[in-house]
């Protein structure tokens, strides 16, 4: 398993580039909930160790790294919601969320690591898309790991306003029993409709 280093923001930093900002997103898969981006600034003297993918950590991995994070480097986390979501579709959504990630962090970066192949259309500085990022950076491994905790965190209490989906230990996601409470309990305002197991429930013959 390859480990995230800081090769990439050594990279950028010798093209001149002093603010480097790693970004990730997660929610693209499930059937509710918002999109979540982060995009972090890590100092690289002081990186914590232990970075990685967050989906390869441990909840308590995880939860010991977030505030290591959050002490050590710039967060910043957004979010593009169900409605944008169905609105515009997930990939331009999921980009939207990490553009707003990105223009919250103050003082600006001036370059950003985007996970994924693709850069984000509206994003106003100088990036470079690295496939499979959050297991080749460290600031998209980072990015991961704030971006995974915050919405975990929302969806938990999502839960608590609809019980009965289990968001608070699928996320979201299309778990067998998440399919099997839609069809039980119905669509709520916060399931994405412009999904195929939401649209076919709400579009039955």
């Amino acid at each position: 398993m390859t480990t995230p280093d800081d090769s990439l923001e050594c990279a950028a930093q010798a093209r001149g580039f002093l603010r480097i900002a790693g970004v990730d997103e997660v929610g693209r898969g499930p059937l509710a909930g918002p999109v979540t981006a982060a995009a972090v600034v890590l100092d690289l003297e002081q990186v914590p160790e232990g970075l990685n993918d967050s989906k390869q950590l441990s909840l308590k991995r995880r939860t010991l790294l977030e505030p290591l994070i959050a002490e050590k480097a710039q967060v910043s986390i957004a979010h593009a919601s169900v409605a944008e979501i169905d609105q515009i579709n997930i990939l331009r959504a999921s980009h939207l969320a990490m553009e707003r990630a990105i223009a919250a962090l103050d003082p600006p970066p001036d370059f950003a690591l985007i996970d994924g192949n693709r850069i984000p259309r509206e994003l106003m500085i100088p990036a470079q898309a690295v496939v499979k990022g959050d297991t080749r950076s460290v600031s998209i491994a980072a990015a991961s790991i704030m971006a995974k905790m915050c919405r975990d965190r929302l969806m938990v209490d999502l839960a608590q306003q609809h019980p009965g989906y289990g968001w608070e230990t699928n996320a979201g996601y299309p778990s067998k029993s998440h399919k099997a409470a839609l069809v039980k309990f119905g669509v709520t305002p916060h399931h994405r409709r412009s999904f195929k197991p939401v649209h076919n429930i709400l579009y039955q013959e």
